[in-house]
């Protein structure tokens, strides 16, 4: 069995069945993810609660801001915190250096201050991990938030389907250990994962989640007082619950929803939406062509907000190197497509004038 086949935790009703993706009903997703979520269930299930438990205790400062704090402008500034910020933030560090090393960070400290530039929300150990399988298996059985499967396989994928398998021997752990330990993450020895069923220890993952919220509430505070970090604590909430919506629309809802011309992969149905791609930098289809690449946004409406941050930093020395892979859309994809469109125009041309011709 390959690798990526066997490090996520399946769930009791398997990514496949007879070699095709089996669809859950509603009923048996619902079952998993309270089964998993049981305060009462294994301790190996501990980061899929804990997760939970954060992104739902964001919802008291979103409460207590809209109850006595609520105002226009905050509104507004906790709504781009939360699109924009936290959208672009979760694409530089999560998605572009966690999982594909787009780009190389200059040393430890530019690197640990890039994984804490904003309130910390998403373990890099369910996103990374599952991430690979993902696109190892893109729209197939075997892709953890299969979006063919459904808006809420998709929803409740981090609990039901990205967990790491809780059984790798020692060889699996230390591959799988392999492609985290670029990010910084202290992880647990294969002893200590026996017993947690993750990479991460919970005692250093809730140490470093206090330590973040407690330096950006304080950050928050000392420039607009509780009114500012509770509006921008519970935006995180909003953002928390909209990025498990993302793969199911980034591929199309589950049907081939790719516009030619505009989403050039043919691999699987990633697509190029306007306002990921505007807020966060998730140019889909383009990625999914060039995973590796610090730059998604290839054209020139595709703001890429995720590439300029990635390319600030480079300027200033605090990335050291980076991938872009746009001349190689451009000459292996946009070109031909060009040359083959303005081929087909002239025929169309040519059959109109030949038609004309022989007219009476």
């Amino acid at each position: 069995m390959p690798f990526l086949d066997r490090v996520l935790d399946e769930p009791s009703y398997g990514f496949r069945r007879d070699g095709v993706l089996y669809v859950p009903t509603q009923r048996e997703i619902w079952r998993e993810f309270f089964t998993r979520l049981n305060p009462l269930s294994p301790r190996k299930n501990w980061l899929s609660i804990f997760t939970w438990t954060t992104n739902v205790a964001l919802v008291v400062p979103l409460i207590l801001f809209v109850k006595y704090y609520f105002s226009w402008p905050l509104f507004a500034l906790g709504f781009f915190y939360s699109m924009v910020v936290l959208g672009t933030h979760g694409t530089v560090w999560l998605h572009r250096y966690s999982t594909h090393r787009a780009y190389r960070f200059r040393n430890g400290f530019f690197r640990a201050l890039c994984r804490n530039l904003v309130i910390k929300i998403v373990p890099e150990e369910t996103y990374v991990i599952s991430h690979h399988v993902h696109h190892r298996y893109p729209d197939a059985a075997g892709d953890p938030y299969n979006a063919k499967a459904g808006f809420l396989y998709c929803f409740l994928a981090d609990v039901n389907h990205q967990g790491v398998a809780k059984d790798l021997n020692e060889s699996d752990y230390e591959r799988l250990c392999g492609l985290l330990k670029h990010t910084g993450l202290r992880m647990n020895s294969h002893a200590s994962y026996l017993k947690w069923g993750s990479v991460c220890h919970p005692a250093s993952t809730a140490a470093h989640y206090a330590l973040n919220w407690a330096f950006w509430y304080g950050a928050f505070y000392l420039v607009g007082g509780h009114a500012l970090a509770l509006a921008l604590f519970g935006s995180a909430h909003v953002w928390a619950m909209g990025v498990r919506t993302f793969n199911f629309g980034g591929h199309g809802s589950g049907k081939d929803a790719r516009r030619e011309g505009v989403d050039f992969n043919t691999d699987d149905h990633a697509v190029n939406q306007l306002w990921p791609g505007y807020v966060a930098g998730e140019w889909h289809s383009n990625h999914h062509l060039y995973p590796g690449s610090a730059r998604c946004g290839f054209f020139r409406y595709q703001v890429d907000l995720a590439w300029v941050f990635i390319w600030s930093w480079a300027q200033v020395g605090a990335v050291s190197s980076y991938r872009d892979f746009k001349a190689d859309f451009m000459r292996d994809h946009y070109q031909p497509y060009l040359s083959k469109r303005a081929l087909l125009q002239a025929q169309q041309a040519q059959a109109r004038s030949s038609t004309q011709v022989e007219s009476p």
